[in-house]
């Protein structure tokens, strides 16, 4: 059997990746999907929420069926329902009816994105045991740019053919994009190492990282470093999501700039959270992943308190985009992570279950920040909650490395 080529397996989870992102780029149909199905922005916005909740209710159930049927069954199974509820949303479109528009975006939209989301990377973590971090942060990044790429092309076919035809159309795209992607995702064979990399070891110039234990979903979900990954990826993504929702009107309050001069800033996040997600996860693989997060936490801890005081524009938006890379790179390195500390036996059904946190933290961040605001009048008060938010996640992130240490420190002394 001739190997397949695993910089190729990387760009076929990037295409899945870049397909199912599109979602980040609903706010582009909002409008004209109220202008004319004459609907509440509520009534259009449900079908968004109902897509990330079934993405984490689908990762997390699904994650077993990855890991027993392979990638590429998976992303198969991923393709037809995403590509079938985007082209199902323009029926719904055609026959002016929520309930299908709930049921196609949401239901069989959400669990295309969730099972599509954990296939490729728990996978790619496989192909590359050198550069776990830099692997799935290739294939996140995807996800993360995916909005740049199909928020001007869904405005364009919207005002060219309509928004059922753009549903049908891009429905038909991500199909064949998912498909022929899905045709080449693969396992690799047990203990696979590349062929450089193999030879560097013989050598003696690079050393095996060894995995801190090799365990199950239902041994790792009895440890405490599961519960750690869970509770640093929530509070990340909490005030990362937190940030992004009010990143316009907290420009405009703080520093006093235009709506329109926010809106371009705001466009530039996108940029920097994709970007972070390769920048830190490939970080990753040289400063050890508990030591990132350390990093994380500690610089957004800082940043986040010292924002509402920034007055000077320029300051103030590289403090946003930094923490926009934190964002970004802290989904991009828990896959890593999830293999560093529990092996890849069945990594894509752990990665399922800590990716509940997103779906919990979609729900809180906004809550946080509406709560807040109705009490102080204020988008930067937020922001001091949220400072406090990250020195909880730091302890965390602190104890995780400790604990760490303690079990090679166990695992070394019973070895001699």
């Amino acid at each position: 059997m001739v190997e397949k080529n695993r910089w190729l397996m990387a760009l076929s989870a990037v295409g899945v990746h870049i397909c199912i992102g599109s979602v980040y780029a609903w706010s582009v149909y909002v409008n004209p999907i109220q202008t004319q199905m004459n609907w509440t922005l509520t009534d259009v916005t449900i079908a968004f929420s109902i897509a990330i909740f079934f993405l984490g209710l689908s990762a997390a159930l699904m994650g077993k069926f990855v890991e027993k049927n392979g990638p590429r069954v998976s992303a198969i199974i991923s393709a037809s329902l995403f590509a079938l509820g985007t082209a199902g949303s323009g029926l719904a479109i055609l026959m002016e009816s929520k309930a299908l528009l709930y049921f196609f975006y949401g239901v069989l939209g959400g669990c295309g994105l969730g099972i599509g989301y954990i296939a490729p990377v728990s996978t790619l973590v496989k192909w590359f045991p050198d550069k776990r971090g830099m692997a799935t942060g290739l294939a996140i990044m995807g996800f993360g740019f995916a909005s740049a790429i199909w928020g001007p092309t869904i405005e364009i076919l919207i005002e060219k053919v309509g928004i059922a035809s753009t549903f049908f159309i891009l429905g038909a795209i991500y199909f064949v994009v998912m498909f022929s992607s899905a045709l080449y995702l693969e396992k690799p064979e047990e203990d696979f190492l590349p062929k450089r990399f193999k030879k560097k070891l013989k050598e003696g110039k690079k050393k095996l990282k060894k995995d801190l234990q090799i365990l199950g979903l239902s041994e790792a979900i009895k440890t405490p470093r599961f519960y750690g990954l869970w509770v640093m990826l929530f509070i990340n993504v909490t005030c990362g999501i937190a940030i992004i929702g009010v990143a316009s009107p907290l420009l405009q309050e703080v520093v006093g700039i235009s709506a329109i001069a926010a809106a371009a800033a705001v466009g530039l996040m996108g940029i920097f959270n994709g970007a972070g997600r390769i920048f830190w996860a490939s970080l990753s693989d040289y400063l050890t992943r508990p030591v990132v997060y350390i990093i994380f936490f500690l610089t957004q801890a800082i940043a986040f308190y010292v924002l509402p005081s920034i007055t000077e524009i320029v300051i103030f938006q590289v403090v946003l985009y930094f923490i926009m890379t934190c964002y970004g790179g802290g989904f991009a390195s828990i896959p890593a992570y999830i293999g560093d500390i529990f092996g890849t036996k069945e990594l894509g059904a752990i990665h399922g279950y800590i990716l509940t946190a997103w779906a919990a933290a979609g729900l809180v961040g906004p809550l946080i920040i509406s709560i807040v605001k109705d009490m102080t009048g204020s988008y930067s008060q937020t922001l001091y909650v949220f400072a406090a938010f990250f020195i909880v996640a730091l302890i965390i992130s602190i104890a995780m490395l400790i604990n760490i240490k303690s079990i090679q420190k166990k695992q070394k002394d019973s070895a001699i």
